[in-house]
């Protein structure tokens, strides 16, 4: 089985520094969701892996995110795409949770739900700790310029061996050469 993780917001829509709080705000980043259907028709199993701590700081519910999501799913099959599964974690950074990234619970839960071992496989993340959780389960971490990675390429803790992209569709064209 073909397995990729995307990180959603920063990767696959615009990303916001209020948090995306509504569907209305949730806008697709040009090229994501042709890029999300190219891997669904190359076999791959596309799974989303995202911090969502404004559940936790309550500037939105779960009814909301469930929303967004569904405007996210709705706009990929528009274009002959989907997602396999959401994994979100709803905490906070005080909450000091196992699946909140850069802890890798929340790709140790994506191993175990689909019985796969992540080693190598592409984790494609805009922030630091979506490349540090990558690493920590032996992912392959790679870097969309999109969100905050074009601050994140700057960083000198940036994971060895990350590759970087401008952005979803970049990265996916290199993975299907």
């Amino acid at each position: 089985m073909k397995l990729i993780i995307l990180d959603r917001d920063g990767v696959i829509n615009v990303d916001s520094a209020q948090f995306i709080k509504s569907p209305d705000e949730w806008k697709p980043i040009p090229g994501s969701l042709a890029a999300i259907a190219r891997l669904n028709q190359s076999g791959y199993r596309v799974v989303v892996a995202t911090n969502q701590s404004g559940i936790g700081r309550g500037l939105f519910e779960m009814d909301t995110l469930n929303a967004i999501h569904e405007k996210m799913h709705k706009a990929l099959t528009q274009v002959g795409g989907r997602i396999d599964a959401i994994f979100f974690c709803p905490h906070t950074s005080a909450d000091n949770c196992a699946c909140r990234k850069p802890k890798p619970g929340m790709l140790q839960e994506i191993a175990k739900r689909f019985n796969t071992d992540l080693t190598g496989v592409p984790a494609i993340g805009d922030a630091l700790r979506d490349l540090e959780a990558a690493v920590a389960i032996g992912a392959q971490p790679i870097l969309v310029l999109t969100g905050k990675g074009q601050k994140t390429a700057s960083d000198p803790a940036l994971p060895a061996g990350t590759l970087t992209f401008p952005d979803l569709a970049a990265a996916v064209a290199h993975l299907l050469a």
